[in-house]
């Protein structure tokens, strides 16, 4: 008797479950033929969400080390102790001010205490046209175009006056050397004034900008055509006719580029100075 009755039971329960799901339906068909009665319009389209793709092939990707020029040492002979002093300075004050990463061709903004100003401070943004000097003697050239006149600026990079570095844009050019931006246009060397900072990419390769520049009419400061400066942006077929590029090529010296005595390979030596740095910059 307790199986039979145990089997009513299921099965008013399964009839009752079967009551309340189609009232629901019932109730949900009428409000729906209710509202669309109401309006001509047909019901709203809403889309589907885009779907997330996740690769999961791909690892993740390192973030790119950078060693900043000037703690590698020239290639000459120098005195080791005193390269070795001046990299725990320059990992004190990089402690202090944060100095980012850049390179010719990037633009920066720097802020200089001035006794003179009327804040005390000034403020400079340019582009990056050279890099130079080793260790706590490291400069770099900043250039604008400010009221039609080409202004200039050698900023020491371990400067105690220097308040702050900050990086606007993060990009390399086709040469490590942009002095030529002197004798370009002065469009390629503007830059305002108020430009909002760009976020850098953190891993990755460092985007580089592949853009030539058009020169004034000669004559220039220097002869940029001969390969010597191994220039790349520069628009020479706009500036130079082919007798000018011809006598140029006549002091070309291509045997340079096989002399294995000129070759420096730092990158055990930018290993090593990358975990100095990172080590220093943790404490």
């Amino acid at each position: 008797m307790a199986a039979p009755a145990r089997s009513a039971t299921t099965a008013i329960c399964s009839l009752r479950a079967l009551r309340k799901q189609y009232d629901r339906s019932f109730s949900t068909s009428l409000l729906r033929l209710a509202s669309e009665g109401d309006s001509d319009q047909p019901p709203k389209f809403t889309p589907p969400t885009k779907p997330v793709i996740i690769d999961k092939t791909k690892g993740d990707v390192p973030v790119r080390r950078f060693v900043s020029p000037e703690f590698i040492p020239p290639r000459q002979r120098t005195n080791p102790l005193k390269f070795a002093i001046e990299r725990i300075d320059m990992i004190q004050r990089r402690n202090i001010l944060n100095i980012p990463e850049f390179y010719v061709g990037s633009i920066l903004s720097v802020t200089m205490s001035d006794s003179h100003a009327t804040e005390k401070t000034n403020r400079f943004v340019g582009i990056c046209i050279r890099r130079s000097g080793k260790g706590l003697g490291a400069t770099f050239v900043l250039r604008n175009i400010i009221d039609g006149q080409g202004v200039e600026i050698c900023y020491e990079l371990y400067n105690p006056r220097v308040q702050q570095v900050e990086l606007l844009k993060l990009e390399k050019r086709l040469d490590d050397n942009l002095m030529y931006l002197r004798d370009a246009l002065p469009e390629y060397s503007t830059v305002d004034f108020n430009m909002k900072p760009v976020l850098p990419p953190v891993s990755g390769d460092v985007p580089i900008n592949k853009l030539k520049v058009k020169m004034k009419p000669k004559p220039w400061s220097k002869r940029w055509e001969r390969p010597k400066y191994k220039v790349l942006g520069i628009r020479s077929d706009l500036c130079l006719s082919a007798e000018q590029m011809e006598e140029a090529q006549k002091w070309a010296k291509p045997w340079v580029e096989y002399d294995m005595l000129k070759e420096y390979d730092t990158s055990a030596l930018e290993e090593s100075l990358w975990q100095e740095v990172q080590k220093g910059t943790s404490k």
